[in-house]
Order: structure tokens, then C-alpha cells, then sequence
């Protein structure tokens, strides 16, 4: 259960974002979004601009779907310990290490890789990064949670946010400019060496606080029953089924225990929150091209305004939390994901103008960055200290999932109804987010009331 929150003053809740564990998401939030673009649109960039077919290029788009099943190895990641790093280390900064050789050596091998004569090659080397990088999101959110209390979980969203966004910029705008001034090759080198500012903030920072593993399992009642009825069967797999069930079962049965029937409602909620962004978000783009923009002007406003209002979205919405606390952020925030999709109907009706593209891009962004940061700060709340990677991945793979199926029918909702039509359906489907938010916001127990301190 949630503990209550301190309520802050505003001058105490922007000191919030000196503290050392907010300024360390920082850096892992760059670390975090710098592979991400590398395995999709810049590789496409790079595979296009060689020659390789469009619909080859395709199939690529499947690698995303690692990120969104990495539900099934986090309880490996939460509580199987790696030889001689978890030992040096720690089980996050361990493991963080780990996929960050795999995304450093991924990208080696892509930078050598030739896609017209080893197209397979490439695919596997780009597996490799996303791989590496769904594990290293695993072991940061992981490491986030743990190493700081809940009130100021929003205040290290934002800051993973905007380093996240970083990152992006490196792997895209970096990585083109960079090809164009070099070479693909180089590009790839040179994005290589910047997962040393992960690996540098690793070793830096120290591990969080935590019970071993071998404590955790031992004070777990379904671990203890199921060495109580496995005597006298072989000693591995009476190991096997005990880390089985503290690092798979008890995770789930924890979340159930704690909430009750309660627990159906959250997962509903956290299945809905961003629907409605997430469902329309693969029609934006053809909806700027089909009114009449330019690659150029798209690239220019996504890129300035976009990134700075996801930026400030995120630190205002780490500042309003560390104030008035997530409940009525978490009605804000959906509210205002839902009203600003509705700019780009408004948009759609009114066709090539400037300024109204960049409202839509402000609001957009803006309302993104709050909602995600106040969100995080949400599901971070509901995570046990004792299987925070498991129960959080699965909450992040939950919150996307229900979205990016919907999305991938919004042509055929566009090519029947036209854009104003989709993106108003699009906005409707933030209300149940709303309603539920709304419930969430009075119940003490998920979202306790901040205190005066």
C-alpha cells in the first residue's frame, strides 16, 4: 500500500530535482532512449538510403515487439543473479551493465554489417540492441523505484523523461548528421560509444537497498510450503521450483493480495490511460503530409517544439505531484491527454497552417510529458520493493499494449471516415481513462492524500 506524501511547498518540491538519485535518471533515461531509434526509423534511414527494399524493410518493425513482451524474462532480470557482476555490483547496476554490452556490442556489429550482402545479419545485430535495451529498461525502472521513496518517483520520471528525449536526439538527428557527414559506419561507432555515459553512471552511482535474495525467498509463505512439500526430490529442482515461484508466482499473487478485487480496476485503468494518445499517434504524421506540410516543416516543429514541451510537460508534472500529490494529477493529466487530441481534429478540418500545427504540437507534447511523468509516478507507487521489476514491467507493457493494437486500424478508420472523424473517436476513448481516474483519485489507499509537513 502506498504510505501518505508529504505535501511540499513549491520552493521544497522544485529542490526536488537537485537530489542526487533525480539527477542519476538523467543520464539512465539517455541511456535508455539512445537505442531505441537505432533498431527502427534511423535503420530504416540507413537500409533504404543502401538500397534495400522497402518491403524488407518492413519486417523490421517487428523487432518493437521485444520491448512490449519484456514482461516475460523481467522475473529473470528481478531476481536471477549474474556471476561476478551481481557480486561486484549489485542485481540492478549487474544487470544494467550486461545490456548495456549488448546494446554497445549490437551496434558494433551493425556498424560492420553490410546490409545489401548480410541482411540477416543485420536483423540479428539489431535484435541483439533490443534485446539489450528492453533488459536495461527493466533493471533502470527497477533501480528508479528502488532508490528513492514515492514522493519523488514523478520528479525522477521527468528527469528520465528528458533524458530519454536525449537520447532520441542522438540516435536520430545525431546519427543522421553524422552518416551524412561520414558515413552509416561511423554513425553507428559513434552511438556505440555513447552507451559509455550509461556505463559511466553505473559505476558512479551505488546500488539501492535491498533484502538478498536468498533473505527474500526464505521469507516468502509460498516458497517455504513448496520446500516443505518437495522433500526428498533432487536438490536442483527443489531450487528450481523455489526461485520459480518467488520470482514468477508470488510477484502476481503480491499485487492480488494487497488490492483485492481493487487490483481488476487498476489493471483496467493502467490498460486505458493513454489509449487514446497511443491510438492516434500512427496517423499524426500521415495527417501532416496529407494537409499539405513539408517534410521540412514537420521535421522542424516536431523537433523544437515537440521535444521542448515533452520536457516541460515532465517537469511540471514531477513538480505538481512533489505538491499536491498523483490523485489529482492523475485526473488532470488524463483530461488533458484527451482534450488536446482533439487539436489535432481541429487540424484535420483546417488544413495547411502553420500555426496551428505548432498549438497542436505544444499541446500534444505537453499534456504527454505531464500525463507520463504523473503516470510513472503512479505505477511506481504500486510496485513492491520485493518485485519491482517484474510487477513494474509488467505494468509498462500493460499500458501500451491495448494502444498500439488499436492504432494499427486507424487507416482503415481514416481511409472510411476521414482524419476529424478518427481523431475525434480517438479522443473519446480517453473517457474511460478519466472515470477511472477520477475513482482512483478518492481511494486513500492507492493514492493517499499528501500531508503538511
Amino acid at each position: 500500500m502506498p504510505t501518505p506524501l508529504p505535501q511540499r511547498s513549491w520552493l521544497g518540491a522544485l529542490a526536488i530535482y537537485f537530489r542526487a538519485p533525480v539527477i542519476t535518471m538523467l543520464f539512465l533515461g539517455f541511456s535508455a532512449g539512445l537505442p531505441f531509434l537505432l533498431v527502427f526509423s534511423t535503420l530504416s534511414a540507413w537500409l533504404r538510403s543502401d538500397g534495400v527494399e522497402v518491403a524488407a524493410i518492413g519486417f523490421f518493425s517487428w523487432i518493437g515487439i521485444l520491448y512490449s513482451i519484456k514482461f516475460f524474462w523481467a522475473p529473470v532480470v528481478d531476481r536471477l543473479a549474474l556471476p561476478v557482476l551481481t557480486r561486484a555490483f549489485g542485481q540492478r547496476r549487474g544487470w544494467m551493465l550486461l545490456a548495456q554490452a549488448m546494446i554497445a556490442a549490437g551496434l558494433v556489429g551493425l556498424a560492420g554489417a553490410d546490409p545489401l550482402g548480410n541482411l540477416g545479419l543485420v536483423a540479428g545485430f539489431a535484435l541483439l540492441v533490443a534485446f539489450g535495451a528492453a533488459t536495461q529498461d527493466i533493471a533502470i525502472d527497477a533501480y528508479r523505484i528502488e532508490s528513492a521513496d514515492d514522493d519523488v518517483q514523478a520528479a525522477m520520471a521527468s528527469t528520465y523523461i528528458i533524458g530519454y528525449r536525449g537520447g532520441l536526439l542522438a540516435a536520430g538527428a545525431g546519427a543522421l548528421y553524422i552518416a551524412a557527414a561520414a558515413s552509416w559506419d561511423m554513425a553507428y561507432l559513434t552511438m556505440a560509444a555513447l552507451v559509455g555515459v550509461g556505463v559511466i553512471t553505473v559505476l558512479l552511482r551505488p546500488e539501492p537497498k535491498r533484502a538478498s535474495l536468498s533473505v527474500q525467498l526464505i521469507h516468502e509463505p509460498k516458497v517455504r510450503a513448496f520446500i516443505r512439500a518437495s522433500r526428498g526430490k533432487p536438490k536442483i529442482l527443489r531450487r528450481f521450483g523455489a526461485w520459480a515461484i518467488g520470482a514468477i508466482v508470488c510477484p502476481f499473487t503480491d499485487f492480488f493480495s494487497r488490492y483485492g478485487v481493487k487490483a481488476l480496476g487498476i489493471l483496467v485503468f493502467i490498460a486505458v490511460f493513454r489509449i487514446s494518445d497511443l491510438t492516434m499517434a500512427s496517423m499524426a504524421n500521415p495527417l501532416y503530409i496529407d494537409v499539405g506540410f513539408s517534410l521540412a516543416t514537420i521535421a522542424s516543429v516536431t523537433n523544437i517544439f515537440g521535444i521542448a514541451m515533452s520536457i516541460l510537460g515532465g517537469l511540471l508534472g514531477g513538480l505538481l505531484v512533489a505538491r499536491y500529490g498523483i490523485g489529482p494529477l492523475l485526473v488532470f493529466g488524463a483530461g488533458f491527454v484527451m482534450l488536446t487530441n482533439l487539436l489535432f481534429a481541429v487540424l484535420a478540418m483546417v488544413g495547411n497552417q502553420v500555426p496551428m500545427l505548432v498549438i497542436t504540437i505544444i499541446g500534444d507534447n505537453l499534456a504527454n510529458g505531464l500525463a507520463s511523468a504523473v503516470f510513472i509516478a503512479f505505477l511506481s507507487s504500486l510496485t513492491s520493493r520485493a518485485y519491482t521489476a517484474t510487477q513494474y514491467a509488467l505494468f509498462s507493457s500493460l499500458m501500451t499494449l491495448p494502444g498500439k493494437l488499436l492504432s494499427g486500424f486507424g487507416g482503415l478508420v481514416v481511409a472510411a471516415q476521414g482524419y476529424a472523424t478518427f481523431f475525434v473517436i480517438a479522443t473519446l476513448l480517453g473517457l474511460p481513462a478519466i472515470l477511472l481516474a477520477i475513482w482512483i483519485s478518492k481511494d486513500k489507499q492507492l493514492v493517499p492524500t499528501p500531508q503538511p509537513r
